[in-house]
Parts: C-alpha cells; structure tokens; sequence
C-alpha cells in the first residue's frame, strides 16, 4: 500500500529569521533583493516570438556509447563546443553544450564500474565539469577553480570578484580526464559547467546532461524501464530577437567582470519553459506505468509541479536514489538543481486524453510546462513494490558535531555591488570554514535569508531532519534542499568515501556567481 505524504513528511517549523534588506552599493538602482512567481529573481521578457505551446515532440536525450571498456572501467569522450537548437519558430539558437547538444548526452554508469569521461573543450571560454551528486574524489569533483582551457588558447589570470583580482587559476589546457569511482546507490546524477563566477551564463548556454547510475537491486524492482524511463530537464529560458539566449552578463564575452547587471542580482527567471530543450513538448504516451527523472536545471527558478487532469505522482527517487517506499504526491515543489523520480500511472485514461504538466509557481505561459498525450492500450508488467530499498536513518545521536551556515546578502562587496555570502563572507578558494572527519556525521543548520536559498553539498549526502519550508517531501538521501526566504533546515550529513576540500553553496546560480558559496575539508 502506497504512504501518503502525510504519513512520511515530518515537517517542523523552526522559527523563521525575519529576512533583512540590505542595499546595494556604489549607486546601484537595485534597493531590494527582487523576488517573482514563487522564486528569487527578476522576469527577463524574450524580444523573439515564442512558439505555441504543446506542438513539438518531446526530445531525449542521446544515450552516450562508451568508446571502450575494460576490466571495470568504461571510458566515455565528450566535446565542449558551440552548436545549434531549433527551439524558437524560424530561428537558430547557438548553445554551448557538451557534443553542441542541450541538453549534453545521458551518461549511464554501472555501480562497481569506474567511468572515465574526457571532456575536450573547444568554447572560448574555461570550463569545469561538476558531477551533481557524484561521491567522488575531491580531484575530480569539478572545483571551481580547477579550469579545462579552451584548445585554443592558454591559462590567463582570472579577473574575480571580492578581492581575487588577478588570481592564478590551476586546470589543464584543451582537455582532461575525470575518473569517476561510483560506488553509490543507483541515482539520478546530473553534470554541468561550474567554473567560478561564470556557472550562470554557461550553464544558461546550455552545460548540463544527465548521468544515471544503476545497480542490480534497483534493476530487480520491476520498475518501468527502457522507452518508458523518460529524463526531464526543465528549465526556464528567455531569447534576443536574433534567437539567441537573452542573458544580462556584466560582461557577454564570459571573459571579463563576473555576475549579471543590478536589476538580477537575485537571479534570473525567464518566460519560456523548455523540457530537454524543447519549449512546452508535447509526449505521447501509452495508458501504462511511466518513471519520470525529473530535474530542476533552471538558474534561478522553482517549480511546483502538478498533472492537471490526471493521476498524481508516485515519488519512488530523490537526489541520491531510491527512497525506503513509494510517496503519492499531488504535487512536487523541485527547487534549482534538486532530482525527484516519480512513477506516473496512466491506466485510467482513455485514448486521446490529454494532461498538462502545470507549475502552480508559474504565470502566463511559464504555468505550463508539458503534455502527454494517451495513444492507446498497451501490455505492461512494471510494478511498483511496497518497499524499495533499505535505507539507514540518520539520528541526531550519529552527529559528532554541529554548525550553522546562514545565506544571506552582505558582508563584502564588488563591483560597486552587495554580494550574496555563507556566513557574512564571500568566497575564497584559500579559506575553509568546516573540517568534518571522514566517516562522521555532523548536524548542520541551514538559515536562509533575503531571498530563497537551494542548498547544495558537493559530495556529502544528508538527510533533512526538520525544515520549515512547507509543502515540499525530503524523504531519502538528499544533496539539494531548498529553504523558503527566512527559512531554515536541520540536515544531518555523511561524509563518506574520500577527503579533501570541496564546496557547499546556493544553486540559485547568479547567488552562487556572486559568492554565496564556500569551502569544507573532509579531514
């Protein structure tokens, strides 16, 4: 028998910090921290024509075949570079994508398998590949700083942000191998570009792709798989009359001055909804069991999904794999880079029904997201089974050790700017504000102010213990949980598999350009 919500939700309201309004400085006309349709930011209105909702196909994403494998290792290659999407009526975009695809091709890696991806990159810009979600060395994890420099072209100084004029950056020029040692649960994972003060508009052009990890105890659940294991990227986006992405970079070149101009400090929201970079698919489906892999890829948007005219979601996934059983939902609130696996159960509708795929945050046209589109009967022998995986439950009593982090804006300042920080200060590659021991768990304490705040761990998978941001399910383990403004979380994290220096930081993207984020050492 299906849990309700309300059954497994253990929500607890933690007294909410009254959010301050801190200004900009230097003259900047920006007097708040902006907020709309349910999510920190400001509207960028497309000057192109948008085309008309549910007439294209959803797309898939390519499934990348491994250029060889041997014993235990599968070794994959990928080009960084510019390409061409048929999004708009009429008109071309330019994305930057891995293999000039947006999204990028879907890696599927084996549990116990290492996966070796070479990315080349041919952008004229640095890049950097992080594995979002991946519990992987700390050398191959994607730190900001650690930069693939275009093929053409040599290492410069980095201009930065908050004091780090100038600063040398390390990386390899052309391209480099990441070695992925996967020894986690089956998940959905997902890949992006993450080089410091510049993830914004890069990812915005279009880096990121889908990497799935499978293992056998997930295989013998019987779940829907093959054409009926669909991966969702939904993510907001707004054009230039030229059909190019609309996007307010201090500096367009991504060469220069970091961060957007004033008016979209608090992040960058736009008015077309695209789903594997299609704008508002259409699928068509059988009167069958379906999984979803949903992804929230926006920069700065929340979404509140709900299937208007049909059957509800059953939550089986979360950011780190399978939850302990499934979770009918009417709804799921997905915040900037968060995963939420879902089975949809289309047997009780008729040939020709339609059902939308609606977001309750959205207006106008960004209220819609998708279609299916029911064609039929079919056989179908998935399942989905009373209990899923078996799943530790953290304690308070497994913490060794607490702390607080609050996301704010304030405490430093560039660019004739207020910046967004963790704990009153911007980021530094050189300072580390926590030393977790490997192996441990620690409670942490997450305050978010002045806007919303996604919560991102690199490699530390947690478990949230209390949150007072209504309406959402964290059940499982989680790498991403978004904080309502004024909001707070207790999480109880595991560091687990490797030491090192890796970042936490806001996923809100232009926050987390703008210096909200920070450093901690698995010692």
């Amino acid at each position: 028998m299906l849990h309700t919500r309300r059954d497994l939700l253990r929500l607890t309201l933690l007294g909410a910090t009254a959010p301050a309004l801190l200004t900009a400085c230097g003259g900047s006309t920006e007097q708040t921290n902006a907020g709309t349709e349910g999510s920190a930011g400001r509207l960028l209105a497309s000057q192109a024509p948008l085309p008309e909702p549910f007439t294209r196909p959803l797309p898939l994403p390519r499934v990348l075949e491994p250029v060889r494998s041997e014993s235990g290792t599968d070794y994959y290659e990928i080009t960084q570079k510019a390409g061409k999407a048929s999004i708009l009526d009429g008109l071309d975009t330019e994305v930057w994508g891995y293999d000039g695809t947006f999204p990028g091709p879907t890696i599927v890696s084996r549990r116990g398998r290492r996966t070796v991806v070479r990315h080349t990159n041919e952008l004229p810009v640095p890049v950097v590949v992080h594995l979002h979600g991946g519990r992987i060395a700390a050398d191959q994890d994607g730190y900001p700083t650690d930069l693939v420099n275009p093929a053409q072209g040599t290492a410069t100084t980095h201009t930065g942000t908050a004091g780090m004029e100038g600063m040398e950056m390390s990386g390899e020029t052309g391209s480099r191998d990441y070695v992925y040692d996967l020894d986690q649960p089956a998940a959905t994972l997902w890949y992006h570009d993450h080089r410091m003060d510049f993830t914004g508009p890069q990812v915005y052009r279009g880096l990121a792709g889908f990497h799935l990890i499978e293992d056998d105890e997930e295989a013998a659940l019987g779940l829907p798989s093959g054409e009926r294991d669909v991966p969702l990227m939904i993510v907001d986006r707004s054009f230039a009359a030229d059909g190019s992405f609309r996007y307010p970079s201090t500096d367009p070149t991504l060469t220069g001055t970091p961060g957007v101009t004033a008016d979209y400090m608090s992040g960058v929201l736009g008015d077309c909804v695209l789903v594997n970079g299609a704008a508002w698919p259409v699928m068509e489906v059988e009167a069958v069991r379906y999984r979803f892999r949903i992804l929230n890829a926006a920069n700065a948007r929340r979404f509140r999904l709900r299937l208007d005219g049909g059957p509800s979601f059953v939550q089986i996934g979360s950011d780190q794999g399978l939850l302990a059983a499934p979770v009918e939902l009417v709804r799921i609130d997905v915040a900037q880079g968060e995963r939420f696996d879902v089975v949809v159960d289309f047997s009780g509708q008729a040939a020709g029904d339609e059902i939308t795929m609606v977001n309750d945050r959205g207006e106008g046209g960004t209220a819609q997201v998708m279609r299916f589109r029911v064609t039929g009967t079919a056989t179908d022998d998935s399942r989905v089974p009373e209990r899923l995986a078996d799943l530790e439950q953290l304690s308070e009593a497994d913490a060794v050790a607490s702390r607080t982090f609050t996301f704010r804006r304030g405490g430093a300042e560039a660019h004739g700017m207020t910046l967004w920080t963790v704990n009153g200060e911007a980021f530094d590659p050189d300072t580390v504000i926590a030393s977790p021991k490997l192996g441990t768990v620690e409670r942490w304490t997450i305050v978010a102010q002045n806007n919303e705040h996604p919560f991102h761990v690199h490699l530390g998978a947690f478990q949230v213990l209390a949150s007072s941001t209504a309406g959402r399910n964290d059940e499982g383990w989680k790498d991403t949980v978004n904080l309502d403004n004024g909001g707070r979380a207790e999480i109880l994290v595991r560091f687990d598999g490797h030491r090192g220096k890796y970042v936490l930081h806001c996923h809100n993207l232009e926050h987390e350009d703008m210096m909200m984020m920070a450093n901690f050492e698995v010692v």
